[in-house]
């Protein structure tokens, strides 16, 4: 039997509401850690503002309790983004996990967070790998969908595809791709070259017609003069956002933009955890649209909180993801499907790899998105 005074229960968070009397009275113990580390390559490299990838490294986490149950949870560290190299999120994981959890309740999952958070918050990628396992085990052990412990608002929800930035007529010929096999969603990579950009989705937008959502990913490319002529000559394209035109830095900057294009520019490296999130709700709000990554924040628990403080605030919410087993990427809808303020997905991280640890997890139909109904996270083992 856990000792309430010391051992917080995941009920009293709020989300446990369906636990029955006798998970509630058990103790259920952490006994197997396993940390390793895999290359997932990819099917087609492609290019963003500052860099071409072709493949991918990615921790894997898994977590046995005593009764046989198992949690998975995988981290992608983006060492350009949160200076967490592939080596410090091995370091992390190494050192912390077999002291924090093992023999541990799995029912004390708010006391094994903030114990890993303590350890592990200058390295997100491995949090949010400790953390994904950690919520998986305990959606097992209970038995029920990870987002039906966490609250389920939302049941499915269209995700966009990515576009390297290449060349217009490639751009062009992989969209229509894209479009036979279903996704209406296209997210294109820009910042390399503004007057290429608007060319670019004056095309596309001429190409496919106004069925064809268009989304913009900027990765910081854009000066605030570049970031004014592409908006206002892109203005009859009709895009749906842009997402983080200016340096993550630049929010004074941000902030002297007219509401309309605060409105519909979404912040992604600006908000790396729940305390750049705050700096972003000072008003006048900088952007509109937050765009929670697991593998920035930390993991579901930080995801969840920055979610609950855009949503106060009145602020859009958009899943997105890096390059990622299909792990993470299904812990990033149950995540995204608990959040009233969820309004877009860009998840799809797992489409590309040409090699993954695990099937399942999620449903794709059309660009649709929709959660497995299995216990935890819904993954099997290849």
């Amino acid at each position: 039997m856990k000792n309430e005074s010391t051992c917080p229960c995941y009920e009293e968070m709020g989300p446990l509401k369906k636990l029955n009397k006798q998970s509630k009275d058990q103790v259920m113990k952490i006994k197997n850690i396993s940390v390793w580390k895999e290359n997932l390559a990819l099917t087609r490299p492609y290019t963003i503002a500052y860099e071409t990838i072709d493949s991918v490294q990615n921790m894997f986490v898994l977590l046995e309790a005593e009764n046989g149950s198992v949690g998975i949870g995988a981290g992608s560290p983006a060492e350009d983004v949160t200076d967490e190299s592939i080596e410090a999120c091995e370091n992390a994981l190494t050192n912390n996990l077999d002291i924090i959890l093992r023999n541990q309740d799995i029912f004390c999952i708010p006391s094994l967070l903030s114990q890993l958070n303590n350890s592990m918050a200058s390295t997100p990628a491995a949090l949010a790998a400790a953390d994904i396992a950690l919520h998986d085990l305990l959606a097992n052990v209970i038995g029920i969908p990870l987002v039906d412990v966490l609250g389920r608002v939302h049941d499915s929800m269209p995700t966009s595809i990515t576009i390297g930035i290449k060349p217009v007529d490639e751009t062009l010929e992989e969209a229509d791709e894209y479009w036979e096999k279903g996704f209406k969603i296209l997210k294109v990579k820009t910042g390399l070259d503004v007057d290429e950009d608007i060319e670019r989705m004056i095309l596309l937008r001429k190409k496919f017609g106004a069925e064809a959502i268009l989304r913009v990913d900027a990765n910081q490319g854009y000066s605030v003069t570049d970031y004014k002529r592409f908006l206002e000559q892109t203005k009859k394209v009709n895009i749906e956002f842009v997402e983080q035109p200016l340096n993550a830095l630049q929010l004074n900057e941000m902030r002297s933009f007219d509401e309309w294009i605060r409105k519909l520019t979404m912040a992604d490296e600006s908000i790396l955890n729940p305390q750049n999130a705050l700096k972003c709700l000072y008003p006048p709000h900088p952007f509109g649209i937050f765009n929670i990554k697991l593998m920035k924040c930390g993991g579901i628990a930080p995801g969840l909180e920055i979610a609950r403080m855009a949503q106060y605030e009145g602020i859009k919410l958009m899943w997105g993801c890096m390059d990622e087993s299909i792990v993470s990427i299904t812990a990033a809808l149950h995540a995204a499907f608990a959040s009233p303020a969820t309004r877009y997905l860009d998840l799809d991280g797992s489409f590309d790899l040409a090699n993954d640890l695990v099937k399942g997890g999620f449903i794709i139909e059309n660009g649709w998105l929709r959660i497995a109904d299995h216990p935890g996270l819904g993954v099997k083992r290849i």
